[in-house]
């Protein structure tokens, strides 16, 4: 396989894994839904492929674009947060939810598909779990 077919792959299954996990969350109602995970998984993948295919050779380490991705998406969760009126704060799923589809980006950007897809079935059966009422 070629190294473009190679990448493209890694894209597609960014996005397909990205929009399973993003899928619960669009049922679910919630604000950061479908396509927001996608464009978080995907653009994940990216900044990972552009780092290790674009930036390795260069004598460069790669993994810290990674780290700044782990430090951005925080921020982009941060702002899935809310408290309400009544001190009841919300999102704290969400912003979960963005956390780990960035990783499984991460992941898939580095070709580690079995761990990513595997990670992606486990949020989706965690998401899917019903809220305990205590």
């Amino acid at each position: 396989m070629s190294i473009e077919l190679e990448l493209l792959l890694r894209l597609v299954i960014a996005t397909v894994l990205g929009a399973g996990i993003g899928l619960q969350r669009e049922l679910a109602g919630k604000p950061a839904g479908m396509r927001t995970h996608i464009l978080i998984c995907l653009g994940c993948a990216l900044f990972t492929i552009v780092s290790k295919e674009g930036f390795s050779g260069l004598g460069n380490d790669p993994s810290r674009i990674a780290a700044g991705v782990v430090t951005g998406i925080g921020f982009l969760g941060a702002g899935a947060i809310i408290r309400g009126e009544e001190e009841i704060i919300a999102g704290l799923t969400t912003a979960a939810s963005i956390w780990v589809v960035a990783a499984v980006g991460l992941a898939v950007g580095a070709g580690l598909y079995f761990i990513s897809a595997v990670a992606s079935a486990l949020a989706a059966v965690v998401l899917a779990l019903p809220k305990i009422q205590g």
